[in-house]
């Protein structure tokens, strides 16, 4: 019921229309990885799309991915969203990465009820980004999340298994973790040829 009630507050801030600050020029959302700018067609996140993330297993780097671009939304007041969870979020991990926490929210469901969660917050337009981790979705279910990130101008990030690089996706970006090494693969980017060699986005200790 709680999940219910924070999903409605979110919806309903669409009540108040308040400007957002364009990222760079053409609205660009950059990663905060330079290496992995330097190869995305759009010089970051596509923007108001959705984005796939595909894992060995949860915990293989995703955070260490996408800190940087939550931490800079929360910073400049922008809301953020997790949906569903595998874990829960460390606090203290989260705010020493740069996120505000008081522009974070959790919202916690479970299959087709977790899609619907996702794919509501993606096109409230309430929202800066929704990261999802979705249970064997199919493609329908894939291509609503692409459409509502679409329609509420959302960066939506979908993380997988990385047994869905088998099939195709409509997902505008797909990129694929490699183990613990800080390196991702881009598998598809809307606009662009994904380079071929693995791209080093973090180094680690």
């Amino acid at each position: 019921m709680g999940a219910a009630v924070s999903l409605e507050g979110l919806i309903d801030q669409r009540r108040i229309w308040r400007g957002r600050q364009e990222s760079g020029p053409s609205g660009v959302q950059p990663t905060g990885h330079a290496a992995l700018d330097a190869v995305l067609p759009s010089g970051g996140w596509p923007p108001a799309a959705l984005s796939e993330i595909l894992l060995a297993a949860n915990g293989s780097g995703e955070l260490q991915l996408l800190w940087p671009t939550l931490a800079r939304l929360s910073q400049a007041g922008e809301r953020i969203v997790l949906i569903a969870p595998p874990f829960i979020p460390y606090p203290h991990a989260w705010m020493a990465a740069g996120v505000r926490l008081q522009h974070l929210s959790v919202l916690q469901a479970q299959g087709k009820d977790a899609l619907w969660a996702a794919e509501q917050c993606l096109r409230s337009g309430s929202c800066a980004a929704v990261l999802c981790w979705p249970q064997n979705p199919d493609d329908k279910a894939l291509r609503r999340l692409q459409v509502a990130a679409e329609t509420g101008e959302t960066l939506g990030f979908a993380l997988r298994e990385r047994q869905a690089a088998q099939n195709p996706s409509p997902a505008a970006l797909r990129l694929a973790l490699q183990g613990p090494a800080g390196q991702v693969q881009v598998l598809k980017c809307r606009g662009g040829i994904p380079p071929a060699m693995p791209v080093t986005f973090a180094s680690y200790a």
